[in-house]
């Protein structure tokens, strides 16, 4: 099984220069073999001949075939990685399954992200060997890393990626499964809020805020950023790209790059912490996607990191040999009475402000059939541990 490791590398200034260029020809070759790609296809449209279709193999045979000579000096699996890559594109965009990904376009050099990937790295004597192109003359240097691989195992793919504050080296190794945790009976569901994450922690309830003060404010800073941006492109639209501009544009990055860091801190630690504790986990399979089309709580939700959720939960529970239930999306867990089961409908209904009809607030749930008044997301707890429960028995 392949994990991944960050880790942030420290490449002297021989190698941030071969890194840069490296960045550089990944992205060539992917413009190159789109460019290509859709050449094949329209010949193929032309002569009305299926099999002229584009494919990974006639792209990349094409793009060696016409290899110009500076390119010998690149790494070969550059061009490789990046053709499958695009061929992994566009199988996704005609995979009914996967309605999210768009049609494959040209990577803008101000607007892609720096990054490369060979399967030809290697870690010898605690640093990063990448495979030098055989007709590179320059020096060639390991990389020093700061910490070690966290797990033993082959070295499959390495991925640099150059984010605000240097470059990073994201290692694909595989490894061996670790053995299942002990067994536990315990079920555990998940309500995920905006700005909280509620569950059972044991016999009473706990919550944990994802939404915190530090990361309020530092999305205040990202705003006063992006204005200041904003000001800096209005008032020169054709000459915008100057010292201070730039210097404005990497405080946003490295402010983006702290939220980013926090939150995925935040939610590693949370889905760790349920899947270690509890023995089967239930939370609701949320389309995030159509969720954030709604414009007053799109970057609320955004902020939430339903989605980022969902898919470690996804990973950890096999992962560790737990048992993950996804209660289905049109489950009224919030309009459903977790003691005697009614279901509230109509104008009965509990919306995010509450009911108007009956004088409740947002957090208060109140029963119209038993006259049960509970928590509104203690409530939803509740309703998914019984779903959980029920699919269990079935």
């Amino acid at each position: 099984m392949l994990r991944t490791h960050k880790i942030r590398c420290y490449p002297n200034a021989t190698m941030r220069r071969a890194l840069a260029q490296a960045c550089d020809y990944r992205r060539y070759c992917y413009n190159q073999a789109l460019a290509t790609w859709n050449e094949m296809y329209g010949a193929s449209v032309v002569l009305a001949d299926k099999t002229a279709r584009p494919n990974e193999r006639k792209v990349r045979d094409e793009l060696v075939a016409n290899k110009a000579d500076w390119q010998y000096a690149r790494s070969a699996r550059i061009l490789q990685l990046a053709v499958h890559d695009l061929a992994l594109a566009w199988a996704n965009f005609f995979n009914s399954k996967m309605p999210d990904h768009r049609k494959p376009r040209f990577k803008s050099k101000k607007r892609s992200r720096c990054s490369f990937k060979t399967d030809r790295a290697a870690i010898v004597n605690g640093k990063l060997r990448l495979d030098k192109p055989r007709r590179y003359r320059d020096r060639w240097y390991d990389i020093r890393l700061a910490e070690t691989p966290r797990w033993p195992g082959a070295l499959k793919l390495t991925s640099i990626v150059k984010e605000a504050d240097g470059y990073y080296a994201c290692l694909s190794i595989d490894v061996t499964p670790p053995e299942p945790l002990p067994e536990n009976e315990r079920i555990c569901g998940v309500d995920a809020n905006i700005g909280k994450f509620v569950y059972n922690n044991g016999a009473s309830m706990a919550y944990i805020r994802g939404l915190t003060e530090q990361l309020t404010g530092l999305y205040s800073r990202v705003s006063l950023y992006q204005r200041r941006l904003a000001r800096k492109r209005q008032a020169n639209p054709n000459h915008f790209r100057s010292n201070n501009y730039r210097a404005a544009k990497t405080k946003l990055q490295r402010t983006y790059q702290k939220v980013t860091r926090i939150q995925g801190d935040f939610v590693q630690k949370l889905t760790t912490m349920l899947v270690r504790l509890n023995g089967t986990i239930a939370i609701e399979d949320l389309d995030a996607l159509h969720m954030k089309m709604n414009k007053r709580l799109a970057k609320n939700l955004h902020r939430s990191l339903f989605g980022r959720f969902k898919v470690l939960m996804k990973d950890k529970a096999p992962w560790y040999g737990r048992q993950l239930v996804m209660v289905d999306r049109f489950y009224p867990s919030t309009q459903r009475c977790s003691r005697c089961g009614m279901v509230k409908t109509g104008d009965d209904k509990l919306t995010l402000a509450g009911n108007a009809l009956h004088g409740t607030k947002h957090h208060e749930f109140h029963c119209y059939g038993c006259g049960a008044q509970l928590e509104r997301d203690e409530n939803a707890v509740q309703n998914l541990i019984q779903y959980a429960q029920g699919q269990a028995m079935s």
